[in-house]
This record gives structure tokens, sequence and C-alpha cells, in this order.
């Protein structure tokens, strides 16, 4: 049985960025034929704190996925970074993925326990407290994407791809 993955991604929001780093190392990946079958794309998502929640819980419903990784950009970063919580207010929720072992060995990836204050925070806490509330066992991580270069572009991609098998 293969894994089947949501990935979401999320549009630009101010007016330098000509890209999201998120939907491009989505846009990636969805060109790699051997991993078709069992990923769902979310691209693009409205940088909105509560049309992005709501589309991705709609999908979530939808297809039922195993596995959503949540992908957000964070400009100032130079490594991917998953997190390990997210808060609403005085509330905090945590992955139920063992993200030590997760990046065991990754040469580009560290554990955030910040996930930012900002739509990317409001859309993981949301897609945990959805899948806790429907009593859904289904795996759940965020990963914020640096820019991506010409220097880090393939290690990341190595690290996310290391990322989806160790899911799967």
């Amino acid at each position: 049985m293969t894994t089947k993955f949501l990935l979401t991604s999320f549009n630009t929001w101010l007016p330098h960025q000509k890209s999201n780093s998120s939907d491009d190392l989505l846009a990636k990946i969805s060109q790699i034929q051997s991993l078709a079958d069992s990923l769902t794309f979310l691209r693009k998502l409205p940088v909105d704190f509560q049309s992005a929640p709501n589309l991705a819980i709609a999908q979530i419903n939808q297809i039922q996925p195993d596995t959503i990784i949540c992908c957000g950009m964070a400009e100032s970063r130079q490594k991917l970074t998953i997190e390990s919580c997210a808060c609403c207010d005085t509330d905090m929720l945590k992955t139920a993925v063992n993200l030590e072992s997760l990046i065991a060995d990754l040469a580009t990836t560290e554990i955030s326990h910040e996930a930012g204050k900002f739509v990317c925070e409001a859309l993981y806490y949301a897609v945990l407290k959805h899948l806790a509330d429907s009593q859904l066992s289904t795996k759940c991580i965020f990963v914020h994407v640096p820019i991506l270069t010409e220097e880090n572009a393939d290690k990341i991609i190595a690290d996310f791809l290391l990322i989806l098998t160790r899911l799967s």
C-alpha cells in the first residue's frame, strides 16, 4: 500500500516576492514522476488566516491522506525547518511525528519550536486541531522552506525527498 500524502504551499504576499519558496519546492517535487501516484498538491494557498485553513481542511476531508506536509516560506532561514508545534492564543498543539528520528542525518534540515505567528502557524494549528477533533491518526508536519538558490536547491530537495520517504 502506498502512503497517500497531501502537500500544501502558499502564494506570495509581499510585492518584492517573485515566488514563494514553499511553492517552488513543491513545483520541483511534482515533476518527479515516480512519486505522482501518492502525492496530492494543494499549491499556492492564499496568505489568509481563514481561507488557507478552510481550503486545506476541505482537501483533507475529501482525499483523507495518510500524511500531510504543509509548507511555508521562511525568507530569513537557511535550512528546511520542521515545526514541532503551533500555537493559537494560549493553546499549543504538537505534531505526533518523532521529529528527531525524522531529521536524523539530514544535511540541511533542523527542528524549530517557533512557527512564526503568521498564516503558516495558523494553518498548522488549524490542521492539527482538525485532526485531533476528528480523531484522525493522520501524520502532519509543517516545513518552513528557505529561499531556493543554485547553491542550496539540490540539498533542500534531497532532504525533502528523504522526509517523504521516512514518513511513508
